[in-house]
């Protein structure tokens, strides 16, 4: 239910409503290419980047000392209320960016809050994984969570869409009332998830030093165990490199079709909804058949799979350049991300709760996992824009989309490393 709670913040404000009303404001204001923040002028799909980056960065810097703290002290579910709480109240807060009501610098300082919150409430929560399924119903529970996510996050979006319908001519404020909405969702519906899931026990009954202490303590006892397992440390580095891929790839694409292709709101909003119920069926699908082939062999298809994904979003771009119309080749590449957008998320975590030891700290060790991640979002990120800016003017953004097919090659001849130290592991067991 949590994953019904928070998915509304991954749809409604990094996909689709948020992007398409930040652009749109930015560019009306200011001018797509012009837009001022701190001193400096921004491609305005560039800062959204950017600001994105920074957000994920400091929370991937918090990370280790507060999961750590959550495990010695075991206090992991109060952490998880309080980010859950910040997210929700950044989410509200986007109700009142309208560029006469607060600067532009508000506005993303709220954005970036939401980020912080959702990202900083996921660890903890990612972590209750090992706590509360047994290893056999890992890949089963964790699809069933992004499924509710979907299934919830698409209910909320339905509601912000008959809005904007009901609200001819006020599309910016159905916009902003839906904000709230998600702000309130998210704060209600994790109401469920902190009433049922169980207090954690701290690894360390007895605290002889400060919680700061304490905390780097149990980074290096984690840090030393990772290094000792050689298939999840070959698995860590090849989800750090498709990480960028994926991520950016779903934090971009409502940007790539509004500003690139030049779709109108309603119909980017109809697609991402398209999205998310084929990727309820691609998160279920990939779990069955993990159980049969193996976790680690179909990452690595579906590795293979956003690559050719990447290549058919370059050349729809291209078929937009030369005059055509790419809308129903968008469609199709909206339909090939949902497939492998929520089952490669759900997978991922699943094969990383499988691979690691039997421990108490899990929250430590899912910082690890979450720490990964967050990172492969700042370097995804901030590399998508600058490319963007660097060549605004010869191809743009369809470079960015072209360049993230390098980071999905790094992470498949990473999973293959993993995938021949298991075999190896495996013969000589």
């Amino acid at each position: 239910m949590y994953d019904w709670a928070n998915s509304v913040y991954n749809l409604v404000i990094t996909t689709t409503f948020f992007p398409i009303y930040f652009a749109a404001i930015t560019a009306k204001e200011y001018g797509a290419n012009s837009v001022p923040f701190l001193g400096r002028e921004y491609v305005n799909t560039s800062l959204y980047d950017y600001s994105l980056s920074v957000a994920y960065l400091i929370i991937a810097l918090m990370f280790p000392i507060l999961t750590s703290i959550a495990d010695t002290r075991g206090n992991k579910k109060q952490f998880m209320r309080f980010f859950c709480y910040l997210g929700a109240i950044g989410c509200s807060a986007l109700y009142f960016f309208k560029l006469e009501w607060v600067p532009l610098g508000f506005g993303v300082f709220f954005f970036m809050l939401a980020a912080i919150g959702w990202a900083g409430s996921l660890v903890f929560y990612n972590s209750y994984l090992p706590e509360i399924a047994a290893p056999q119903d890992m890949d089963r529970i964790s699809a069933r969570g992004f499924s509710y996510g979907y299934v919830g996050s698409v209910l909320c979006q339905l509601i912000g869409f008959a809005l904007i319908l009901m609200m001819p001519g006020k599309e910016g404020y159905a916009s902003q009332l839906t904000f709230l909405l998600v702000g309130i969702w998210w704060f209600g519906f994790a109401q469920i998830t902190f009433k049922r899931l169980p207090a954690s026990k701290p690894s360390n009954e007895k605290h002889d030093k400060s919680v700061l202490t304490e905390g780097f303590r149990e980074i290096k006892k984690v840090y030393k165990q990772v290094t000792t397992m050689p298939v999840l440390k070959r698995f860590l580095r090849g989800f750090f490199f498709y990480s960028m891929g994926v991520q950016t790839v779903m934090l971009a694409a409502t940007l790539f079709g509004a500003k690139l292709l030049q779709l109108d709101q309603t119909k980017l909003i109809l697609t991402a909804v398209i999205i998310q119920l084929v990727a309820i069926l691609g998160a279920w699908g990939m779990a069955r058949l993990s159980a049969r082939v193996g976790n680690i062999q179909v990452l690595m298809g579906v590795v293979l799979f956003w690559i050719l994904i990447c290549i058919g979003a370059y050349f729809t771009a291209e078929v937009k350049e030369n005059g055509g119309d790419p809308e129903y080749l968008f469609y199709g590449l909206a339909v090939a991300v949902g497939l492998v957008m929520g089952g490669i998320q759900s997978l991922s975590r699943s094969t990383y709760s499988k691979l690691m030891p039997e421990t108490k700290d899990t929250a430590s060790f899912f910082s690890y996992y979450d720490f990964t991640e967050k990172i492969a979002i700042v370097v995804g990120m901030f590399s998508f824009g600058i490319i963007e800016e660097l060549t605004k003017h010869h191809g743009g953004m369809k470079n960015s989309v072209l360049s993230l097919i390098v980071f999905f090659f790094l992470g498949f001849i990473w999973l293959i490393s993993a995938l021949v130290k298991q075999k190896k592991l495996k013969a000589i067991q």
